[in-house]
């Protein structure tokens, strides 16, 4: 692997994990290079995505292109993948093969085949799945024409649920007349909350501490709005259900970080529910590695910069949450100036950025060389930037000399923001330096995704697990 082939597969790498969810249009053009650069790779990264990446998107793009593509044992991986996903996501992977793979093979169909008829081997999963995903379920069907069962037929298609499934749960709900009937319905047959709550006519707090004892640590994330806009905030024993849930979530390895700094931003909620949510947050970033390496953030403060100071205060709460080793945090224009919190929220670093007020010129290289000078000895540095240095001491020089005084060569992430250059990442290449860079979009959310790049040793030992990743295999021999 040679160093322009390692540095474009870090680019996509890069790329891949700060690509803000839901432009659908940029994770496909992703996709497309890394597939064109190394297909090998990109099989390997499919899967490791799989358990370490958030953003939905990149799931279902990853399945529908191992699903289409030329290697027998990537297709053989989405097929295996595919069986894993909610309805919804397999309607999108479909629509996903037709819409840009201008096909749906007939190893993709088999798997969708396989996908519904092992949901309708298990009645209790099928009612669940059709419950949550009706539509997605029948386009299924319809899309790729797959004949239904009867049972399957008579609930999706027929409109005649037999008795005893959840769709004619659901309809006795909705002709439930007393709050204590619904509550038990809802109860006993764990109704979704999205379902739910669309067939009852009035939200008591007692339907609702059943609604909420039926919902997941996810679920009550997701529809925090909701149960706040139906007053579940304003009765304490409600409340402490939801705050329960909230506190089973930040154990829960399956709970998206992402949806949890969402929930805490989007939501107008109290104080104490926004620290859970946020310890949720936190919870779930540290269980995806931990920084073991002395590591130094610096954070550009020079003129029309503010968002590279808000970013920073966001970086300095994420890195001081995970790590076990030393941090030193800079802010600098012309001059360096040292940055410590009280703690590791994110309270503790907007309070340490307080009086941080973006202005002046660029000297990136003043706050290492601070560093020098007190014989601050880091592993890796993480710089906040637009790259527009304009004043000495410049960095790339600074650098040369740390590396040469202390015997190091720190690895160096920039994070680019607003119009950037690529002056700074050009210069440390010139020497050879071990330089990553990444353009920070503005999505906020996507920020726990960059934890798999600071925790590992070398950007050399991340490609390496992702590509010591197996590929799943399928054990019906087809």
């Amino acid at each position: 692997m040679n160093n322009d082939e390692r540095d474009l597969r870090l680019e996509m790498l890069n790329s891949l994990l700060t690509t803000p969810h839901r432009k659908l249009e940029q994770v496909a053009e992703i996709h497309k290079l890394i597939i064109e650069l190394d297909p090998i790779f990109y099989g390997h990264l499919a899967v490791w995505y799989q358990r370490n990446g958030d953003v939905r998107d990149h799931k279902e793009v990853f399945v529908a292109h191992l699903l289409t593509g030329d290697i027998k044992e990537h297709r053989d991986a989405g097929f295996v993948m595919l069986q894993e996903l909610p309805p919804y996501q397999v309607a999108r992977v479909v629509d996903f093969m037709k819409q840009h793979r201008h096909k749906v093979p007939r190893s993709a169909r088999t798997a969708v085949g396989r996908y519904l008829k092992t949901r309708e081997s298990n009645p209790a999963q099928f009612d669940r799945a059709a419950l949550r995903g009706r539509e997605a379920m029948k386009h299924l069907y319809a899309s790729l024409h797959v004949k239904p069962g009867e049972r399957a037929n008579a609930i999706l298609f027929r409109g005649q649920p037999p008795a005893g499934s959840l769709a004619d749960v659901l309809k006795q709900l909705a002709k439930a007349e007393s709050a204590a009937e619904q509550a038990r319905l809802i109860v006993q047959y764990k109704l979704p909350y999205t379902i739910a709550v669309g067939a009852v006519k009035a939200i008591t707090p007692g339907v609702l501490t059943a609604l909420i004892h039926s919902m997941t640590p996810q679920e009550v994330i997701n529809n925090l709005k909701s149960l706040k806009a139906r007053g579940a905030m304003d009765h304490p024993e409600v409340k402490a259900m939801i705050d329960g849930k909230l506190d089973s979530a930040s154990k829960d390895g399956r709970v998206s970080v992402m949806k949890a700094g969402v929930a805490a931003d989007a939501v107008d909620l109290d104080e104490e529910t926004v620290a859970r949510l946020e310890k949720v947050r936190d919870e779930g970033v540290k269980r995806r590695g931990v920084i073991s390496r002395p590591t130094a953030l610096l954070v550009d403060k020079s003129g029309s910069m503010d968002s590279a100071i808000d970013l920073g205060k966001r970086l300095g709460a994420l890195i001081s949450g995970i790590t076990e080793a030393e941090l030193f945090v800079y802010a600098f224009d012309n001059m360096p100036y040292p940055v410590i919190a009280a703690g590791k929220e994110l309270s503790h670093w907007e309070a340490a950025f307080n009086y941080i007020k973006a202005g002046g010129g660029t000297s990136i290289g003043c706050a290492l060389e601070a560093m020098r000078k007190k014989r601050q000895i880091v592993d890796q540095i993480i710089i906040v930037t637009d790259e527009g240095e304009n004043a000495s001491p410049y960095f790339a020089p600074v650098y040369q000399t740390y590396c040469r005084e202390f015997g190091i060569m720190p690895n160096v992430v920039i994070v680019r923001v607003g119009g950037h250059y690529d002056w700074l990442e050009s210069g440390l290449k010139k020497q050879s330096a071990p330089v990553e860079t990444f353009t920070f979009a503005g999505d906020y959310y996507s920020l726990p995704n960059i934890v798999p790049l600071l925790t590992r040793p070398s950007r050399l030992d991340l490609l390496m697990e992702i590509l010591d990743t197996p590929l799943p295999v399928r054990n019906d021999g087809g």
